[in-house]
């Protein structure tokens, strides 16, 4: 039988895995290949749910990530959800000096109101969860105690992992280069409207 599969990718755990291996080249993922890349052949992808916030320095941080945004933006089956940042003060104990850090937030508890809400409404059969976040155990093991017969399936970004999620997942996988190596867009996306989206030259 055919399996109904929605995609859930936790975006900044995602970024700082391949941040952590040097892989910049990869940063221009196309998504949806991705995920395509790692079903099985008897699953069918029908959404994608992309979780982020929105840098708001420096410029030219700014700049490529809403590229980048915008380039995903042109794909079919794609939705992105906002969460925000935070900035939190920060004091160093040596000096004393004060500085404020930017905390992202939200993106868990988005992702847990989505995966539960498309559980309950019979959206998928297989929830493939792309994150290593371990305060995603919460609503993975609701999911298995109200509805057994759902399976979800963790992908771990590079270099993250989590105990927890190993053992309620149904499987997991953790996702390599050669994955990313076949699912980069090509350096230059065109929008609807005929704009073109290049690679940030950075991220070469």
């Amino acid at each position: 039988m055919r399996e109904r599969v929605i995609a859930y990718v936790d975006g900044f755990n995602l970024y700082f895995g391949l941040k952590s291996k040097g892989w910049k080249r990869y940063y221009w993922l196309n998504q949806k290949a991705m995920i395509q890349n790692l079903l099985n052949q008897n699953q069918d992808l029908s959404l994608i749910k992309y979780f982020t916030s929105r840098v708001s320095f420096p410029p030219d941080k700014v700049k490529r990530q809403g590229d980048y945004l915008e380039a995903l933006m042109t794909l079919s089956d794609l939705k992105i959800y906002y969460g925000k940042y935070q900035m939190n003060k920060q004091e160093c104990r040596r000096c004393g000096n004060i500085q404020f850090v930017p905390n992202e937030k939200m993106t868990d508890v988005n992702i847990a109101v989505e995966i539960l809400k498309d559980a309950y409404r019979d959206k998928f059969d297989t929830a493939f969860l792309v994150s290593a976040d371990s305060d995603l155990s919460a609503p993975v093991q609701a999911i298995k105690e109200l509805f057994p017969a759902k399976r979800i399936i963790v992908g771990f970004p590079p270099n993250r992992s989590s105990f927890v999620l190993t053992q309620l997942a149904s499987a997991f996988i953790n996702i390599g280069r050669r994955t990313f190596a076949k699912s980069v867009f090509p350096d230059e996306v065109a929008k609807p409207d005929g704009f073109i989206l290049r690679k940030p030259h950075e991220w070469s």
